[in-house]
Order: structure tokens, then C-alpha cells, then sequence
């Protein structure tokens, strides 16, 4: 029976201490655990598949850094290659052949990328891939889909307003409905949604920003069809097709979710895995789309930290690692595993529940149905999560604080840990339902 965690009076002292100087006492919303109806935990230390707080109690790693922890937490192979980049200097605004070596990685690994640019985060790397494409079309409009998110800036926080054929409006203060109204919105899987926005807007649509697995509205896949069919509404209407594999991308497989199933986006966004835990993210593109960025073209973006040699060293140590022979098919094979160790849990328990897997990340939904949408990921039982979530903290394992969130597991997760989830879910359901 796994041990019951009840001491996290650091970690509350922590929170109270932070609440003074940092806006609601995190640096990111989800961190709050709001949703979930309870407090942060704040971390001390990670190693492999672990998190320690700075209470001392040990929990079994879901989130892996919202992604990034492929490899594990600390690996010691990206620790030493951090650590002898460091001693030759933190940043230096200025090219180093780490940017090269890491990009060259990047693109022998991905067919539909011939040139990047590094930037130092997701919504960096979906912001300058939308400026690219309106640079590229001369168009204006953005198709993107409910419930897929793509960073913070201000065209992309929008909400559905009456209907998938209508403009959209702004998801956050601060956010103008000028800007809003260049963002249409469709469901996630319909196609013909987006073919209805391409019939009301199509010369002005620039083009679709899609995850090709939605990460942020739970787990879920694309139907059958759906990502061929956006390739071939933005070839008819001469649109261009971005995939957001921020999270996706050498998590699912080497190179991503397109290598796997064989797509071909016109642009891709990268993050998360390719910095190995530091913060680095990409875009890319065929040569002739990425000669408009400055300075061999009209359109301007760039970094003070772009390509930051720590950023780069733990790149390349973090996909190296991830390019030995069957990497991937033990992460799968783990993933898949997982899935089932929820189910089984959940299922003893007389609890519904949905989940799949891809390479490394993972989902589960409270739900009697599949979800294919942000529509049907509203319905699920999100105060049962939140109820499940606090049972496996309580418990030793730590997940999302969101049931809209992803979970990832790395290389590091063995059957031990495996063994440790199913023991904590079992309790955690025993607790819950009554």
C-alpha cells in the first residue's frame, strides 16, 4: 500500500511567502492548482522519474516538465554537457557552432524543415510562424481550433463566439477584437467546419495552425482523414499548414508526430524536447519560406537569447539520447502500459474512463464516451480529476494540476514506477468513490 503523504508545511509557507511578490504566487496559472482545488507544491530537486518537494516527500513524475523530461529529470548525460557549456560562459549574443549542430539534428530528422530559427519558448515559435505566414500569403486570417493552445500572445487567445463559422473573441483582457476577429475558429476533427470557414473566408485566410495531437483539452488524436484533409483545403485555397509540435515533436517519435504518420505541414513549431529541459524552442520551414525572415528577408523576428549555448548543449545531449535504437518503442510500449494501469484502476473502482498514447505523452478523461473535441472535453468530470488528483499527491505521484492537461512519461519510468502508479490509483479510487 503506497505511503499517504499528510506534511507539506514547507511547501504552504513557501506559497504564503510567494503570494507577496509574485502575481498569485506562481509564474504560470496552471501552477496554482486552482483547478484542482488545492495548493502548489513547491519542488526541491528531480531525479530520473522523480520530484522531491521541499518537504522531502518523493513523488512518482507525470508532467516531466509539461514535456520536456524525456530522458528523465537530471540525466547525467545532459547534466555534464550542461555543466562544461556553463564554465565556458552562460549567453553570448552572438553565433556558436552548438546552434548549427543542434539544428542539423533537427533537420535531418524532420523532411518538411530545411532551415529553422531557434527561439526561446512555444509561444515564441507559434507567434513567429503565424507572422510568417501572413508574410508569405499577404493574408490576414488565422484558422486555429477550440480548445488547442498555442501560447499567450494576444491573435491566438481566442474563444469560440456563437458558433465555429464565426469570428472569434478575445479569451483575456488585454486582447483587442480587432485582433481577435483574424482568428477564426472551428472544432478540433471537423473538417467540415473548416471547410465552411474557407468557403465565407478563403482569400483571406493566411492560413491553419493545428496540434496535430491535442495536448491542452486532455489527450486526444486526430480522426482518420483529419490532417490530410487540412493539407488539402490549404493546397486548394494556397494556404499554408502549421503544426504546432511544441509538444509532439521527438516525443511522439523521432522528429515528431509528422514523421510518424507521414504529414506534411508548411511550417512546424518546436519546443520543449528539443532544449531537453532549457528554454528552447524552434520554427521551421522549406528554404524559400524561411529566406523571409529577416536578415535575408522583409519579416522581422529575433533574440536575445535565442540559440543560447546552454540551451543548445542540452539539446543535443537530450536527442542524442532519444535517437538510440528503440527508444521510442520502449516509450510507446510504456506509455500504452500506463494507459491501462488507469483503466484497470478506474475500471475496479466502477469509474469511466478514456485513454490513449503516442510515444511518450498520454491522457486520460473521466468520460463514458471518447473525446474527440474541446466540446466533449468540457463534459467530462473534471471535479472527479480534481478529486483523483489530490488522492494521487496525497499518494506519491504527481500529475497535471488541470484535467485539460497532457501527461508524459521518459525513458526513466520503469516497471517499478509503473507497479507504484497502479497501487496509488487503486487507493485513489478506493478513496474517492463511494
Amino acid at each position: 500500500m503506497p505511503k499517504v503523504i499528510v506534511n507539506r508545511t514547507l511547501s504552504e509557507a513557501a506559497f504564503k511567502l510567494a503570494q507577496r511578490v509574485l502575481v498569485g504566487g506562481v509564474n504560470s496559472p496552471v501552477r496554482a492548482a486552482s483547478a484542482v482545488g488545492g495548493q502548489p507544491v513547491f519542488l526541491d530537486r528531480a531525479q530520473g522519474p522523480f520530484v522531491y518537494d521541499i518537504d522531502g516527500n518523493e513523488y512518482v513524475d507525470l508532467v516531466g516538465s509539461w514535456g520536456p523530461a524525456i530522458v528523465g529529470h537530471a540525466h547525467p548525460v545532459v547534466v555534464e554537457a550542461v555543466q562544461a557549456t556553463a564554465s565556458k560562459g552562460l549567453s553570448f549574443g552572438a553565433c556558436c557552432p552548438l546552434e548549427t549542430e543542434l539544428a542539423q539534428i533537427i533537420v535531418s530528422a524532420i523532411p518538411s524543415i530545411d532551415v529553422l530559427r531557434f527561439v526561446n519558448s512555444g509561444t515564441e515559435a507559434t507567434m513567429s510562424a503565424v507572422r510568417l505566414c501572413r508574410a508569405a500569403t499577404g493574408r490576414s486570417k488565422i484558422v486555429k481550433f477550440l480548445g488547442c493552445y498555442h501560447g499567450h500572445s494576444d491573435g491566438l487567445l481566442v474563444a469560440a463566439g456563437s458558433g465555429a463559422t464565426t469570428f472569434g473573441i478575445p479569451d483575456s483582457a488585454g486582447v483587442t477584437r480587432e485582433i481577435a476577429e483574424l482568428t477564426l475558429l472551428a472544432p478540433f476533427n471537423d473538417l467540415p467546419a473548416v471547410q465552411q470557414l474557407f468557403d465565407l473566408h478563403g482569400s483571406d485566410i493566411a492560413g491553419i495552425l493545428v496540434e496535430p495531437i491535442a495536448g491542452n483539452m486532455g489527450y486526444i488524436e486526430p480522426a482518420q482523414g483529419f490532417l490530410d484533409g487540412l493539407r488539402q483545403l490549404c493546397d486548394r485555397h494556397s494556404s499554408l499548414l502549421i503544426f504546432d509540435e511544441v509538444m509532439t515533436g521527438f516525443r511522439t517519435a523521432w522528429g515528431g508526430y509528422q514523421v510518424l504518420v507521414n504529414a506534411r505541414p508548411d511550417i512546424t513549431c518546436l519546443g520543449k524536447v528539443i532544449g531537453g529541459g532549457m528554454p528552447v524552442a524552434a520554427y521551421g520551414a522549406r528554404r524559400e519560406l524561411m529566406e523571409l525572415v529577416s536578415p535575408l528577408g522583409p519579416m522581422y523576428q529575433a533574440g536575445t537569447l535565442s540559440g543560447n549555448p546552454l540551451g543548445m548543449a542540452s539539446g543535443i545531449a537530450t536527442l542524442n539520447l532519444c535517437k538510440k535504437p528503440g527508444f521510442y518503442d520502449s516509450l510507446q510500449a510504456s506509455a500504452s502500459q500506463l494507459v491501462e494501469v488507469f483503466i484497470s484502476a478506474a475500471d475496479s473502482a466502477g469509474v469511466s474512463l478514456q485513454g490513449g498514447s503516442c510515444g511518450g505523452m498520454l491522457g486520460i478523461a473521466f468520460s463514458s464516451t471518447e473525446v474527440h473535441d474541446y466540446s466533449d472535453a468540457q463534459a467530462c468530470d473534471h471535479q472527479l480529476f480534481a478529486s483523483f488528483y489530490r488522492a494521487m499527491l496525497d499518494h506519491g505521484v504527481w500529475l497535471p494540476p488541470s484535467g485539460y492537461e497532457a501527461l508524459f512519461i521518459s525513458s526513466a519510468h520503469d516497471q517499478e514506477c509503473m507497479e507504484r502508479i497502479g497501487a496509488a490509483a487503486r487507493e485513489s479510487f478506493a478513496a474517492i468513490v463511494k
